[in-house]
Parts: structure tokens; sequence; C-alpha cells
């Protein structure tokens, strides 16, 4: 392989990485958000009659005060408790960034061909977020660490490796 095409498919493989890393990570976080959720309309205990609320929303949001948009996401996203919901995210400010750059470090690593890097990346991640984690011992924080974490090292990794098995053909 040339050294323009050699360079040219590093470039690529860091821009796939960051940029479809982003999408997939917040995919991963939406879907993990949707699993504490009962769908609307779905008796909130057992036997919840057509009188009683359908589900645990706070009251403006049954009345239809709130408005929920197309789908209701980010009213959702806002009140509630899971590892998607605003409050989580503010706990965590920064992750986007920071998932940008871990993405990018693993991606290279593998690159490189240097796996050991990764190690680097998740310990460096782990210390430099572990007084938030266990600041305020919410699980929901730690919920969006781990899954988002997880999601983003997956998605680095495998463009690391296939790009990394691309160069040595």
């Amino acid at each position: 392989m040339t050294t323009l095409w050699g360079t040219v498919l590093v470039v690529a493989a860091l821009a796939v990485s960051v940029g479809l890393g982003w999408v997939a990570a917040a995919g991963v976080l939406r879907l993990a958000d949707r699993g504490g959720r009962r769908p609307r309309g779905a008796p909130a205990r057992e036997g919840a009659g057509p009188h009683e609320p359908a589900n645990d929303e706070p009251r403006e949001y049954r009345k239809g005060r709130v408005n929920r948009g197309a789908s209701g996401d980010a009213n959702a996203r806002a009140l509630g408790d899971g590892p998607d919901s605003d409050r989580v995210r503010a706990k965590l400010r920064g992750g986007t960034w920071i998932g940008v750059l871990e993405r990018l470090a693993v991606t290279g690593a593998l690159l490189a061909g240097e796996p050991g890097g990764v190690a680097v990346v998740v310990a460096v991640k782990g210390l430099g977020r572990y007084p938030e984690l266990r600041a305020g011992d919410d699980p929901a924080v730690s919920e969006r660490f781990v899954i988002g974490t997880l999601a983003s090292l997956v998605w680095a990794a495998g463009i690391g490796v296939l790009g990394r098995w691309l160069l040595t053909r």
C-alpha cells in the first residue's frame, strides 16, 4: 500500500470512528434509557383503572400542558431518571468531548499497532471520572458512564481493528 492510500485510510478510519461513533454511542444510550419506561397507556401498577393515571408522569404531563412533540423523547428525557436524562447529562459534563477524544485515542492506538494504548485510555477515563461517579452514588450516572464508555470503546476498537487489517493487507 502506498503512503498516500495509507494516510487516506488512517484519516478515514479516525473520521468514521469519531463521527459515527458519536451517533452509535448516543443511540445505545437512548435505547438503554427506554428500557426503564413503560409504554404510554400502560398501567402504573396492577389494578390501575381508567380513572387512575396510566403512568407515573407528573400531572402537567398527563394534562397535556407540556408539549411532547412528535415522539415525546425530549420532555421524557428531561424528566426521566434514566441514563439519557438531562439530570444525568448535567452531572457528566463534557462527556461528548471526552468520548470524541477517547475514540480518537483508541482507534489511533489500534491503527498504530499499540493495543496497550487502549488500557491507558480506559484507565485515564475511569480515574478522571471517579469523583463524579462516586460523589452522589447515583446509579443512573454510573449507568450512563458504563454504557457510553462501552459503546464508544466497542465502536472505536472495531474501526481500529478493521483499519489495521486494511493497512497490513
